[in-house]
């Protein structure tokens, strides 16, 4: 019966359902802190930098690093925060007021400028017309969206203390992914070796210095785009300039994606007779928000060889789909290390004799 079950292919079967059943059993477990733990992996990812050298400041005390470093993000992501939502709902309310006035009672004609444009003209006249004719409903529509919004906000509120609890949950697995980062690296190296053999260094490398390209070219790129655009619409007078910058910061995670934004307003700025205005921010969109997307981006990305713009375009869309809003990072990773993995897999077969 020994010898049997020795020989038996369940030798190897029963240890590989029980396997499955506990991986099975753990990601039950922590399916609902998944998005905690992705949110802490990326932070500490982008933070792990500065985090060594503060290490070193403390003469590698890690957990003494580890607690300072997650104390700090902790203020910075509070204030930003705090700061962002207040200004947001400043904004937010100031456009809605704008609306009302200028739709609720809207002007019989457009301003010459614009209603000369050919075509576009034209139909943006036959719209206000229509708006004239249905004043009221026009008005209803107005108090409808602002009720809608108000309701979201109000669920947001109401589930403030569930997303404090999650921010306390990424603060303290924050903690244990700097302090512990080393170890958990070195486990999975040895893991995976198992599975990669000889090449493990190969594909791992790929994959780190890809995701790298991703968080810094993509992410920090699109915030520094956000900033700048930010800057420029306060500078011209937008109104909102704080939510337009941060749309821009969000489409700026697709290449050329901030000048859906930055571009139209300087048009509008130009068309509405803000001449000077307008050019400014546009001239300031060429040659400041551009330029780091069409310099600094590549600059970073360039260590890890160019990503495909379809790949960017379906990660961050297709991430954002399938996470949530992780998936603006998730999305963009995941597919550029799985192509990584592809390219080092083709460069190692045609090294192999």
């Amino acid at each position: 019966m020994n010898d049997f079950l020795r020989n038996s292919p369940l030798k190897y079967a029963v240890p590989a359902v029980l396997l499955a059943c506990l991986v099975w059993l753990s990601y039950a477990v922590l399916r609902e802190f998944l998005h905690t733990i992705v949110w802490a992996f990326i932070i500490a990812y982008i933070m792990w930098p500065p985090y060594q050298w503060l290490k070193a400041k403390l003469d590698n005390n890690a957990t003494l690093s580890a607690a300072v470093m997650t104390g700090f993000i902790s203020t910075l992501i509070t204030l930003a925060a705090y700061w962002l939502v207040t200004l947001l709902q400043s904004e937010v309310t100031d456009i809605y007021q704008l609306l009302l006035a200028n739709f609720a009672h809207p002007p019989k004609r457009l301003p010459d400028n614009i209603s000369q444009i050919p075509w576009l003209g034209h139909y943006l006249q036959q719209y206000l017309d229509q708006l004239n004719a249905d004043e009221a409903g026009v008005k209803v529509q107005i108090i409808d969206w602002t009720r809608q919004w108000l309701g979201e906000f109000g669920r947001f509120l109401g589930g403030v203390g569930r997303h404090l609890i999650q921010f306390g949950f990424i603060l303290v697995t924050l903690f244990f992914c700097f302090r512990d980062g080393h170890q958990v690296i070195e486990q999975l190296r040895q893991g995976l070796g198992y599975f990669l053999g000889r090449y493990q260094n190969l594909y791992l490398q790929a994959a780190g210095d890809t995701a790298r390209a991703v968080v810094y070219g993509l992410v920090l790129a699109a915030l520094g785009q956000g900033l700048l655009a930010g800057i420029g619409y306060s500078v011209a007078g937008t109104n909102a300039p704080v939510l337009f910058g941060a749309i821009t910061a969000l489409l700026a995670m697709v290449p050329m994606g901030a000048t859906l934004i930055w571009l139209p307003i300087s048009f509008g700025l130009i068309l509405s007779g803000e001449l000077w205005h307008g050019i400014g921010l546009l001239l300031w969109g060429v040659f400041a928000i551009s330029t780091v997307d069409n310099v600094i981006r590549p600059l970073v990305i360039s260590g890890a060889g160019r990503i495909p713009f379809l790949v960017v375009l379906f990660g961050v869309f297709g991430g954002l789909s399938a996470f949530g809003a992780v998936g603006l990072f998730l999305g963009p990773i995941i597919l550029s290390v799985l192509l990584a993995v592809w390219q080092a897999w083709l460069k190692q077969q045609q090294s192999s004799p």
